[in-house]
């Protein structure tokens, strides 16, 4: 089966590769990174915070 990658949507096997869904192991740490920078969001409610509230800090 062919898929696009999801960063530079390249085709790629999915059988043959061991960096599914992505087409190489740059494209799956230019994605990681992403999620670090806090690029990528999950859309949904803030259930109980306003807009200039923060969430809850865990303390150890």
């Amino acid at each position: 089966m062919k898929i696009r990658c999801p960063i530079c949507k390249t085709l790629t096997t999915w059988e043959e590769n061991p960096c599914r869904p992505f087409c190489s192991e740059r494209c799956k740490l230019i994605d990681l990174g992403t999620w670090a920078a806090d690029e990528y969001s999950i859309p949904g409610d803030n259930a109980g915070m306003h807009d200039n509230e923060e969430p809850p800090r865990e303390t150890a």
